[in-house]
């Protein structure tokens, strides 16, 4: 007996389970738009130089006629396009700006102003503060920053959560978020921005993945790979969204404020969502257990056994003492991971493959300006994919299997994005085409990722091992910003990078075994000889040493 017979009793996915778990949902809508609020806020508008005889309060990007760029600005060697972040150092006379030639005998001079096109964006943190040209990295930096914080996040919060529990950990974040989201809209400065930013990445960790954990503790066993899905599509509605309040808010700190209020509307959730019982039982805190339980009977209409109640009792007591036992035992690291052959190569394998889907996955999602055509309209269709991507697993995942879904999209993703080498420069919407088949395939293959790594550590070692695969995702996230960079260089080249990484991981995610079916491994032993070929017999059974004592 366990909480989960608890959960059949009560019914997998009742009435009660299904409310909470809708209003557990919609905080993902809000994450979303703190995670995809930097295409806005730092978008980078076409801009170019102030010249001398231009005045900062009326220049206008429109003013200087496409003829006359050539007589202002070098041409750019590598882009071919003009260099809009130095001028040739003239006098800009009139007879100078009607004529066809232009004079480089002077040299050129570096910007000290610049001036925006303001037909997309009103104006953005990157136009404030003049984050072009030298200063470009500052905004790849400030984004790179928020994906810190995110990382950060799943520690300081992940750890407030185990220990302080999941519902006031849930409202820390959510109020802290709150705060330097505000924040960061009034930011003076460059500084108070990416810092109040970092900080409001790292309570997305808080509010999204605590109320994702309170809502999976409550779900039965055969429900559970629907709501993992499910609330992720909430996060592709929020992605979506964003759009909305970027059509029709254009300055860059009003924007801000407004993705950052309806976080207020969760506040009332204190009210509304009980702690978790797995989280109370597991702390001793019997008695608010059951009443949360005999609530959630009394909604569902079910009857709990009152000899439940005695059971999870003394198992809680056995749990408890087990608890203490292994506390002081050795405890598991990434180490262990490492250590033996097998079990080596598929860890590697497997953050190789957190780093590719987090570094496309964000990638893609971030690069929506550099495509060409409406921005607006490129970002929600790449938010839209994301639905039909989490459908196909629903559909798919317990069918094909994890492995086959994992490499299968990767590959998809990888030669998708590759094509966009070959898309001619007049058919921008095939270019597009490539890139939004790309992000369906890699919201899969990273929707897979997660069950799939699971389902390949063993028991002894499976926290020790998600932990690990979700930092070595973050850092794939926090390096996106600056590969996006590299669209100025050449419009195809993110998409290229990321089709590339995307198609070797996908080759090398053969090499994993599959899991679909599969008992999972306990021990050391079993995920060293988990997804063997050949296991040996007799004296030549492998033993694995594990604490100094050989196990086989």
């Amino acid at each position: 007996m366990g909480y989960d017979d608890v959960i059949t009793h009560l019914g997998e996915f009742g009435r009660y389970q299904k409310r909470i778990y809708l209003l557990l949902c919609l905080p993902a809508i809000v994450c979303a738009f703190h995670k995809l609020a930097g295409v806005f806020l730092l978008a980078r508008p076409n801009y170019r130089c102030l010249l001398p005889f231009e005045d900062a309060a009326t220049a206008r990007y429109e003013s200087l006629p496409p003829q006359q760029w050539s007589l202002a600005y070098p041409n750019d060697s590598v882009t071919g396009k003009s260099d809009t972040c130095a001028y040739y150092n003239v006098d800009y006379t009139e007879e100078y700006l009607s004529g066809s030639v232009f004079n480089a005998a002077n040299g050129t001079l570096q910007c000290s102003s610049y001036v925006y096109d303001q037909s997309k964006y009103l104006n953005s943190a990157v136009t404030e503060w003049n984050m072009v040209c030298k200063r470009s990295l500052l905004s790849a930096t400030s984004d790179s920053l928020f994906m810190v914080g995110v990382l950060l996040g799943s520690f300081i919060f992940g750890q407030m959560s185990d220990k302080l529990g999941r519902k006031p950990t849930f409202f820390a974040s959510l109020v802290i978020q709150l705060i330097f989201g505000v924040i960061a809209a009034v930011a003076p400065d460059y500084f108070s921005y990416t810092i109040s930013r970092l900080i409001v990445g790292a309570t997305t960790s808080g509010v999204f993945l605590v109320a994702y954990v309170i809502a999976m503790e409550m779900v039965g066993a055969s429900y559970r790979l629907f709501a993992g899905v499910a609330v992720q599509m909430f996060f592709s509605v929020g992605f979506m969204l964003t759009a909305g309040f970027a059509y029709f808010i254009h300055d860059w700190r009003w924007l801000q404020i407004a993705l950052t209020l309806p976080g207020l509307l969760f506040m009332c959730y204190y009210w509304l969502i009980p702690e978790s019982a797995r989280w109370l039982l597991s702390k001793g805190r019997n008695d608010e257990a059951f009443v949360i339980i005999e609530h959630a009977a009394k909604a569902n209409k079910v009857e709990i056994p009152s000899e439940i109640y005695a059971q999870l009792i003394e198992e809680a007591a056995e749990k408890k003492r087990k608890d203490e036992l292994a506390a002081a035992e050795p405890s598991a690291s990434v180490f262990d991971l490492l250590r033996y052959p097998n079990l080596r190569k598929k860890t590697l394998l497997i953050f190789f493959d957190w780093f590719v889907n987090s570094g496309v996955y964000y990638g893609l999602s971030w690069n929506t300006n550099n495509l060409g055509g409406n921005q607006l309209v490129n970002f929600v269709i790449s938010g839209a994919v994301e639905i039909p991507a989490y459908s196909l697993l629903l559909v798919t995942l317990n069918r094909w299997g994890r492995r086959s879904i994992l490499c299968g999209c990767m590959l998809i993703a990888g030669v998708s994005l590759l094509l966009t080498i070959i898309v001619p420069k007049d058919m921008n919407w095939l270019l597009i085409a490539c890139a939004m088949l790309g992000k369906l395939a890699i919201t899969s293959s990273y929707g897979t990722v997660y069950i799939f790594t699971a389902e390949q550590f063993p028991t002894v070692v499976r926290n020790v091992g998600l932990g690990a695969s979700s930092m070595v995702a973050r850092f794939g996230g926090i390096l996106a910003p600056y590969l996006n960079l590299l669209g100025e260089i050449w419009r195809p080249l993110p998409l290229v990078i990321c089709g590339a990484l995307s198609l070797t991981a996908g080759l090398l995610s053969l090499l994993l075994p599959e899991t679909l079916n599969k008992p999972m491994p306990e021990t050391i032993a079993d995920g060293e000889n988990f997804g063997k070929k050949r296991r040996p017999s007799g004296d030549e059974e492998l033993k694995v040493m594990i604490n100094g004592k050989p196990t086989s």
